[in-house]
């Protein structure tokens, strides 16, 4: 059985420390427990699931059509990790991650006490965060990101109140619009900003799209959520405060101004990587013009440009819970050959049925992906909607000093607005000032790289460093 553990009843010396116990770092875990080979594992979390399978062990819903049979397979994944003989801290951050001639170090905090821990190899298993939706009004009372508030239902059992409108696209948009009808509390309206209501089908992949159990599994949803509310094409959306709650205005696919009446809206357009952590520990970073963001750059096995530092799940690139899984147990058995617990021609051998499962799974979200890509004007924002919310500051607000200064990068942006520079490091803000960069002077997507990630990753507290001679 795992060993939850208290901050200071962790070892200080690891082989292995895995960050994130969501699919990839859970099956990374199991599988190296398997091998005989003991890890620590640290997450956010109280509890391990991540947050495809957030509170599983402990869901608020008795009702399990609610959060859909997808959800609950998660638990066969959290009964192998929970009877697995790693070391679990959980409720903790990783705030720092430094290379070090005999390996590497990570800096840790838990109940406002910080530690250091020593080790060979870490999987980075972070997992996903909700791309920003930078439009007039996002940030007001009463709009939150549908990932939200999918962890208020998983882990509260709760749901918008009054009149909720969906605002966005995305395959996490429909997923919990289903969930809303399951657990009695329809939507208001669902206003779609997919560039088109039709899959790019000249992008090719149509034939593994359609054999997939996307195809049928999406298309189900999709008819049950239209069926049961009512659903338009909208582009140039914003939300505004109205006499009687919130106003979404938009222009409809014909062209003509509209608007909704809402108490809540729950806006979305896709999840990307959580770079925070590889990219303070220097890992290098590619961009992946299919999702529009940007991903550490891998081999088939997620080792990253850093030997000692293997990134696995969504957090390598989005690929889905399945996947990750399966990419968090391929990470587990490099590791182990890296350490010297198995073979190279072992470490193929038992590896070969998930790569194979790898190949199909990015064969059959080749269109999916492409279908669910937001589009440039969604991607930047209007002037008038804030886009960084740690320092407040707006699309127009950037625009001005971009045009005034000719600034190339967001390094140089912080000088004249702080973008980046609060609690998050620029998490939620830095995809959204990097499409203004590029737009504003002309270049390619990939040619404006992220800021710079400072140490502390995480905003940590002067007891927190001091704790930290505690060790000495």
């Amino acid at each position: 059985m795992i060993r939850e553990l208290a901050l200071s009843d962790t070892s200080t010396s690891y082989d292995v420390v895995i960050v994130g116990a969501g699919p990839a770092g859970m099956s990374a875990a199991s599988e190296l427990s398997a091998l005989g080979i003991k890890a620590l594992v640290i997450d956010d979390q109280p509890s391990p699931g991540g947050q495809i399978y957030r509170n599983i062990t402990s869901s608020p819903i008795p009702a399990q059509t609610v959060l859909g049979k997808d959800y609950w397979r998660g638990r066969e994944l959290v009964d192998r990790f929970t009877a697995s003989n790693a070391d679990y801290l959980p409720s903790s951050s990783v705030w720092q991650i430094e290379e070090r001639a005999e390996g590497l170090r990570l800096y840790l905090s838990r109940d406002n006490r910080s530690r250091r821990v020593d080790t060979r190899f870490a999987i980075l298993a972070t997992g996903a965060i909700e791309r920003p939706f930078p439009i007039a009004g996002w940030t007001s009372p009463g709009v939150i990101g549908v990932g939200a508030a999918q962890v208020l239902l998983k882990s509260s059992g709760l749901l918008p109140s009054g009149r909720t409108v969906l605002l966005g696209e995305g395959p996490l948009l429909w997923l919990y619009a289903s969930q809303m009808i399951e657990a009695g509390h329809t939507p208001a309206h669902i206003l779609s900003t997919a560039e088109s209501a039709l899959p790019p089908l000249s992008q090719g992949g149509l034939a593994d799209f359609i054999l997939s159990r996307y195809a049928l599994k999406g298309a189900a949803l999709v008819a049950k959520v239209r069926r049961a509310t009512r659903y338009s094409r909208v582009t140039k959306p914003r939300i505004e405060q109205g006499a009687d709650g919130l106003v979404v205005r938009y222009s409809t696919a014909g062209g003509s101004e509209a608007e909704i009446a809402a108490d809540t809206v729950l806006v979305h357009q896709g999840v990307v990587p959580n770079l925070n952590l590889a990219r303070a520990a220097n890992c290098d970073i590619a961009w992946n013009e299919v999702h529009a963001c940007w991903q550490p750059r891998t081999d088939q096995w997620g080792t990253s440009s850093l030997a000692r530092v293997s990134v696995a799940g969504d957090a390598a690139g989005i690929s889905g819970a399945e996947a990750a899984a399966v990419l968090g147990r391929i990470s587990a058995l490099n590791t182990a050959h890296a350490l010297g617990r198995i073979s190279e021609a072992k470490r193929d051998q038992m590896a070969a049925a998930g790569f194979a499962f790898v190949e199909r799974n990015r064969k059959a979200r080749h269109l999916l992906d492409r279908m669910y890509r937001p589009s440039d004007a969604m991607r930047a924002g209007d002037d008038d909607a804030i886009i960084c919310r740690c320092e407040e500051v707006t699309g127009g607000q950037l625009r001005a000093v971009l045009r005034e200064t000719q600034a190339q990068g967001p390094n140089q942006v912080k000088a004249y607005l702080r973008c980046g520079m609060g609690p998050c490091q620029g998490r939620y803000c830095n995809l959204t000032v990097d499409e203004i960069i590029a737009q504003e002077h002309q270049l390619p997507r990939d040619a404006v790289a992220p800021i710079r990630i400072r140490p502390p990753v995480k905003p940590v507290s002067l007891g927190e460093l001091a704790s930290l001679q505690d060790q000495d």
